[in-house]
């Protein structure tokens, strides 16, 4: 028979594991449940930032519904400003109202001629708007500053010398023309063959002269409707006016500028009354300010007499075909950067006779095709002969249907 210590003994062994069991099972629930706890705090937080965000949606929206509800502005004209608080404005229907201005626009801004919004009831003058410029205007503007230099111009140092003189010098030693009491160029016109470096040669200049550097195509300033294009030419030049010192760089101009006839159609009108626009432009501004014109074509003999009579473009100076030395200085020029072995450079420059600067840069191409072709990565004498076969066949042969047989 037991004692009652040894009855005892198994029971209290056996209440304390019970008690060890409740105990970890309590802690493994606790654990759960603030796991739990923490994952919906973050649940939480995440709904309250994706709800702060539908909201500033919302009120985003709600601002834009606001402003599309609002009623429409007149677009108009200030005439004239009788008064601190009143003005003289013509609306967009062509309409002159006396009508009060809004006091917190500066006063400087208050022009004759300056584009203003009008409340629609009352017409009173809300704001003032910038000039509007034609987008094909404000696209010709290069605000980056042309990479080329004229150390990528082979064989036109005195073509360079000239056009440095007559735009380059003007704008930045003004008052070197005005001690000697001479005016100096408006414009300079470039004429010469296709291909002979015309355009780079005026973005060298306006990449060498800290100026703005405003391109377009004679043909962009033809328009189809009557005033559109001698519209653009004013709002061109008022541009260049407006971002001076600047150059303004016109290629084809044979475009806009061919002779006028007598018997002429309706289109070659309106191109002529742009022709006469950009002839007034030309005679409307002051040779020393800071603004010049460059213009380019490849066929100076269609081009309209008063055009080219001094006082518009000063000086006429001709890019030509290069010369022997030329075509050395632009096959150098273009040879430097390519992989080559044992070049007869001799070779190339006498066989090169008559092509343009474009031309010998479309030979070169294809002589570093030539090699590509052969698998390897150096442009050999064979390269150049083949390659002079196949452009001398691009210069003849120009028809489409031509195309397919230069590599036959």
């Amino acid at each position: 028979m037991t004692s009652d210590g040894d009855v005892l003994r198994p029971s209290k062994r056996e209440n304390t594991r019970k008690a060890e069991d409740e105990m970890i099972k309590l802690q493994s629930e606790f654990r759960e449940l603030h796991e739990k706890v923490q994952r919906l705090t973050t649940e939480k937080m995440q709904l309250e930032r994706d709800l702060d965000g539908v909201r500033k949606i919302a009120h985003r929206l709600e601002d834009e519904v606001n402003s599309l509800r609002s009623p429409p502005l007149i677009i108009g004209h200030l005439q004239d400003m009788i008064s601190d608080t009143n003005g003289i404005v013509r609306s967009s229907n062509g309409t002159v109202f006396k009508v009060s201005v809004n006091p917190s626009i500066p006063e400087e801004k208050l022009k004759p001629g300056a584009r203003v919004t009008l409340n629609q009831d009352t017409l009173a003058i809300i704001d003032v708007l910038q000039d509007g410029w034609d987008p094909l205007v404000t696209s010709a503007e290069v605000s980056d500053k042309p990479t080329i230099t004229f150390d990528q111009i082979g064989g036109l140092d005195l073509q360079i010398k000239l056009l440095r003189e007559a735009i380059e010098l003007p704008l930045q030693k003004p008052e070197l023309f005005k001690k000697v009491g001479i005016t100096p160029p408006k414009g300079v016109l470039l004429t010469g063959p296709p291909g002979c470096g015309k355009t780079m040669i005026a973005k060298a200049v306006a990449a060498n002269a800290e100026a703005t550097f405003i391109q377009l195509v004679g043909s962009e300033l033809a328009q189809k409707y009557i005033g559109e294009g001698g519209r653009m030419v004013r709002e061109l030049f008022a541009l260049a006016q407006e971002k001076s010192p600047s150059i303004i760089f016109i290629d084809e101009i044979d475009a806009i500028g061919a002779k006028r006839l007598d018997t002429a159609t309706s289109g070659d009108r309106e191109v002529q009354r742009t022709l006469m626009q950009l002839l007034s432009e030309l005679d409307g501004f002051n040779p020393i300010d800071s603004v010049k014109i460059i213009a380019a074509t490849n066929r100076p003999d269609i081009l309209d007499d008063a055009l080219l009579r001094p006082g518009r473009f000063d000086r006429i100076i001709e890019i030509p075909l290069p010369n022997e030395e030329a075509r050395k200085g632009i096959l150098d020029i273009n040879i430097k950067n390519m992989s080559t072995s044992k070049i007869k450079m001799n070779m190339l420059i006498s066989s090169t006779d008559g092509y343009s600067g474009a031309d010998i840069k479309a030979m070169c191409v294809e002589a570093g095709m030539e090699a590509i072709r052969d698998g390897r990565d150096k442009i050999i004498s064979k390269d150049f002969n083949e390659a002079l076969k196949i452009t001398e066949k691009m210069r003849k042969n120009s028809e489409s249907d031509k195309i397919n047989s230069l590599y036959a």
